[in-house]
């Protein structure tokens, strides 16, 4: 099941449900995916019960409401302050060498020459897919912001005006909210691209924090259930009517060096992730980017994240912002 959310004619969310390469129909009375979701987990629901429970209504056009800029982001909160965007790096085979070309070529290198980024990503290896009841190692983890920062599929997502650069990350992103009682529940997998200023980064990666405090986009569709072992996609850039960038990526846990469930347990292993009500949009990591290519996005590129089996592409558009002065006044 592919579930996502669109703008209404009089400005209201509409939930479309559909299953891949079927028709999208709109769910009665919704609300929201996360009013439909939060009734699931604190009634102790599946997600497809409670919206079978609801039924279905009109059909949804999701091409034309793509075209027509009416996307938002496939789960939002009514507070954005109480969506949170994180993520983790060096999860996926081949993230290493992409993230260390930015910083060290390390190969054939002894234990002591080694990056922080080979470190982190050779203990992945060795302890990121622990046996059942066993605890793995715990993986770089980054914090991205808040749902002021979730920018909607089709949307621009804006560079500041003091990033050196602005590039994509395509990646896979679990959707999250807490039940009443605390308790985590996934909703299920999204395509994402997870912005980062990767300039910034390579300077020295003790500004891996400042890279990556810049939007994110997920959706347009959120494939309710688990992730497939194998996924396939395709990463793009688009300048005008021409691709100046096109790579296949790879995610799922045949292609990553943790299991998903490691990377969960070590993010909501912290109570502060766990309020009631809370939702959260967690990226899993990549290994394909432009910018380990030498390509440097320009303002009005298109990024483009397509995996079939995840429904529509996720598509964004490169704005840079304007400058502004920024002084803190005394009160």
């Amino acid at each position: 099941m592919l579930i996502s959310q669109i703008k209404g004619a009089n400005g209201e969310i509409v939930v479309a449900v559909r299953e891949q390469g079927g028709a999208a129909k709109s769910v009665k009375n919704a609300g929201s995916v996360y009013a439909l979701a939060m009734e699931a987990a604190d009634g102790g629901k599946s997600l497809a019960s409670v919206i079978e429970a609801h039924g279905y209504g009109d059909a949804v056009d999701l091409e034309k409401a793509y075209a027509e800029g009416r996307f938002l982001p496939p789960i939002t909160h009514p507070d954005a302050a109480h969506l949170h965007l994180t993520g983790t790096g060096l999860t996926h085979l081949g993230s290493a060498a992409t993230r260390d070309s930015m910083h060290k070529k390390t190969t054939e290198a002894a234990e002591e020459t080694l990056t922080d980024s080979m470190k982190m990503f050779k203990m992945g290896l060795e302890n990121g897919k622990p046996k059942a009841g066993e605890k793995g190692v715990q993986p770089e983890w980054f914090y991205k912001g808040n749902g002021h920062g979730a920018a909607a599929p089709g949307a621009p997502l804006i560079s500041p005006s003091f990033a050196l650069d602005g590039g994509e990350e395509p990646e896979m992103a679990g959707i999250y909210v807490i039940a009443k009682d605390g308790t985590p529940f996934r909703i299920g997998f999204a395509l994402s691209n997870e912005f980062s200023d990767h300039v910034t980064e390579r300077i020295n990666y003790l500004y891996l924090a400042h890279s990556k405090l810049r939007p994110a986009s997920f959706g347009p569709e959120i494939r309710v259930g688990a992730a497939p072992d194998d996924i396939r996609g395709t990463s793009r850039i688009k300048r005008g009517d021409k691709v100046i960038f096109e790579k296949p990526f790879l995610s799922g846990e045949a292609n990553m060096s943790h299991t998903f469930a490691n990377l969960e347990y070590h993010h909501f292993k912290y109570d502060l992730f766990r309020a009631p009500g809370d939702v959260h949009v967690h990226m899993f990591g990549t290994a394909t980017l432009s910018f380990a290519d030498g390509i440097k996005a320009e303002e009005g590129d298109v990024f483009e994240i397509e995996v079939a089996e995840f429904g529509l592409p996720l598509r964004n558009p490169l704005k840079v912002a304007a400058e502004e002065e920024i002084a803190v006044k005394q009160l």
